[in-house]
Order: structure tokens, then C-alpha cells, then sequence
């Protein structure tokens, strides 16, 4: 069984991976964007409406498109002073506390993250300048969520079942 899980995980970080990918394109086109609208508006003195719109609508899917990555490198800040002094045992049972709260936290921003594509794409909504549809910047960030909350819980049966070290 463990195999199994092992080889669940593993398949589900080949799309944390693409998921950390999308969102660094993401970010280049918001570059490029960005730069695009300062020479536009400074250089030509023809500021582009767009530009501010677009980039705050891409800023959620890329809010949230490293997270499961940043979980896979555990690269989450941490202050270990008092875990370092706890016996294995104990430093595991931190560690599942740790993992229930992301998986917590994670679940509800995804519950939120769903609900709010759903509701967009019933309700048609636009975005007031560019007139695309605002389901589609929603979309990316509920499924960078359902992601993370997939893993999370994923590495944290994995946990579960490892002996503490």
C-alpha cells in the first residue's frame, strides 16, 4: 500500500511541478505587461488601461500556484527552536498538527476558491476593461488550491504512517 501512496505522490508532484511552472509564466507575462505599460505611459504619454486591470486579475492564480511546490521543497518558514528539543515521537506529533492545520487552511481557501469560479461563471461577470470573463482568473487559483489540499493530505497519510525517525 505504501508503494501505492508513494507512487500517488509522486504523480501528483509532476503536477505540483507543471502547477510552480504555470504560475512563473504567469508571473513573465505580468512582467512584460507591466513593462510594457510603464514605457507606454512614460515614454509615448498613451498610458494603457488594461494594464492595471490584467495584472491585479493574474495576481490570484499566482498567488497560489507555488504553494503545493513550496510544500514538495519544504520550503514553508519554520521556527524549530522548541521542535529540535522534543523527542521523535513528539516531533511527529507537531508535525501531523502542523500538516492538519495546512490541510484545514487549505480546504477552506479552496472551498472558497471553487465557489467563487462557480458563482463567476453562472453570474457571467466580465472584467470592467477587458471584457474577459472572470471565471477564467478564478479558475487557475481554485485548482492551485484543490491542488495543495490534495498534497497536503497526501503527505500527511504519508506521515501518519511513517515511523518517527
Amino acid at each position: 500500500m505504501t508503494d501505492g501512496l508513494d507512487r500517488l505522490i509522486s504523480s501528483v508532484e509532476r503536477l505540483v511541478i507543471w502547477m510552480a511552472g504555470a504560475g512563473a509564466v504567469i508571473v513573465l507575462i505580468q512582467m512584460l505587461w507591466i513593462s510594457y505599460g510603464v514605457f507606454v505611459r512614460y515614454a509615448l504619454g498613451s498610458p494603457d488601461r488594461m494594464v492595471t486591470e490584467a495584472t491585479a486579475l493574474l495576481l490570484f492564480p499566482v498567488a497560489f500556484a507555488g504553494l503545493a511546490f513550496a510544500m514538495r521543497e519544504d520550503a514553508y518558514p519554520k521556527v524549530t527552536m522548541a521542535t529540535d528539543l522534543l523527542r521523535p515521537g513528539a516531533r511527529k506529533v507537531v508535525t501531523i498538527i502542523n500538516y492538519l492545520l495546512m490541510l484545514g487552511v487549505g480546504a477552506f481557501f479552496s472551498y472558497a476558491g471553487v465557489s467563487a469560479t462557480i458563482r463567476s461563471f453562472n453570474s457571467g461577470a466580465a472584467s470592467e476593461i477587458l471584457h474577459w470573463p472572470r471565471y477564467l482568473f478564478w479558475a487557475p487559483g481554485a485548482l492551485a488550491l484543490l491542488l495543495f489540499t490534495f498534497y497536503a493530505l497526501l503527505r500527511l497519510i504519508k506521515l501518519i504512517r511513517t515511523p518517527a525517525q
